[in-house]
């Protein structure tokens, strides 16, 4: 169970890969830098121009199996045929010294933190239809048909879940979805 001081606040987003999770959080970070962005663990290998430690911690499968057997995530799942993980120790450190902590998950992970933490704000990411959420996937040119394939079949499935969160936002326009993003969150908006 994560514990946290008064002052903190622990927030998730999270949608169907390529609704630009990753996106909204970059700009928001820019603009908000008291919000501490949990790193999460992955079997993936790394995307070009990805840093180990700063964009995800790239570990084996015996590792993240060995981690998930000793209570060493908060959540994790499997996602397109990879393991990833929000490591406790990190977000329970931070809650502790009252910072706003902030989980870019997947839905699974999401649902595993509404059980652990259901004090967490949860924010849903949409696309603003399914045959743009295709477009940016495929746009990605990163994987195979099949990965592709598999991301567009889960992600017809998360989109039945919208429901289940606090919060959301169709990202059609990255800095109206940003606006929204803060005001949900309790940001002042300019």
């Amino acid at each position: 169970m994560v514990t946290s001081s008064s002052n903190s606040r622990l927030i998730v987003i999270t949608g169907p890969s390529g609704v630009g999770k990753g996106a909204l959080v970059k700009e928001l970070l820019k603009r908000h830098k008291e919000i501490w962005l949990s790193i999460s663990s992955t079997t993936r290998l790394p995307r070009e121009g990805e840093i180990e430690g700063k964009d995800y911690f790239f570990i084996a499968k015996e590792q993240f199996h060995d981690l998930v057997k000793n209570g060493g995530f908060l959540e994790w799942a499997e996602f397109a045929g990879n393991l990833y993980g929000t490591p406790r120790k990190q977000v329970q450190q931070k809650l502790s010294s009252g910072s706003l902590v902030l989980l870019e998950i997947e839905l699974e992970g999401a649902r595993q933190v509404r059980k652990s933490f259901p004090q967490a704000f949860q924010v849903f990411l949409a696309p603003p239809s399914f045959v743009e959420l295709e477009r940016r996937i495929r746009g990605r040119a990163s994987d195979s048909e099949d990965a592709i394939q598999r991301r567009l079949k889960r992600a017809k499935e998360e989109l039945k879940a919208q429901d289940e969160f606090d919060s959301v936002i169709i990202n059609d326009d990255l800095d109206e979805a940003l606006r929204d993003f803060e005001k949900e969150i309790g940001f002042p908006i300019d």
